[in-house]
């Protein structure tokens, strides 16, 4: 974790006035935050793991401008792929809303993994130019909402959620069809929208 860290200890609104009125202040504790988190970064890249996550919720525009985000998140998560890439392991990220401006950042630092691309909830979130902007160089997770489609929706608006995700996001490669967040409420329906899910999945692929 990152901004996720600096939120829960000081709150979501007086990083925003710092990143303004006491910028360096702000770039020092941002930076003790990752000193530690990278210490926690070692221990499982030690121990091997494929795929090392970093949650993101609180890294996005809608919370920082671009610019802001260049400055005081970017770097750090540049040093923070670099360690899981020297380690021989793919990075992911999660971001389910506000990340549309900040995918050539993306890019250009070397993520593999966006996890949660969310059609309904993430804010400004557009499959087609999202899947464009990825260009083949990271992987897109998700392209169904968890929340309102999966737990409370229809079973035709399953249906269309799973075929419109898979006829925008599995294009040529760097796709993983997954709810957004996840999928936690044990209902009826939700468990009957669930097996339309993966129906629908399983009838696309010709399984």
């Amino acid at each position: 974790m990152g901004i996720d860290a600096l939120m829960w200890l000081c709150g979501a609104v007086k990083p925003l006035y710092w990143a303004y009125d006491e910028s360096d202040f702000l770039e020092e504790l941002i930076e003790m935050i990752a000193v530690w988190n990278r210490k926690r970064m070692e221990i499982y890249l030690d121990e091997g793991v494929d795929l090392l996550i970093k949650r993101a919720w609180y890294e996005s525009t809608d919370f920082w401008s671009p610019a802001l985000y260049e400055r005081f998140i970017a770097p750090v998560l540049k040093k923070d792929v670099e360690l899981t890439h020297q380690a021989g392991a793919k990075f992911g990220y999660i971001i389910t809303s506000g990340m549309m401006p900040l995918m050539e950042n993306f890019i250009d630092i070397g993520i593999d993994v966006i996890i949660g691309v969310d059609p309904v909830q993430g804010r400004g979130t557009n499959l087609s130019i999202l899947k464009e902007k990825a260009n083949g160089k990271v992987c897109l997770w998700g392209g169904i909402n968890g929340f309102l489609t999966v737990e409370k929706g229809t079973e035709d608006e399953v249906r269309y959620a799973v075929e419109n995700a898979l006829k925008i996001l599995s294009k040529k490669s760097g796709f993983i069809l997954s709810p957004v967040d996840n999928v936690t409420e044990d209902a009826e329906i939700t468990w009957r929208n669930v097996d339309v899910l993966i129906k629908t999945w399983k009838g696309f692929r010709g399984g």
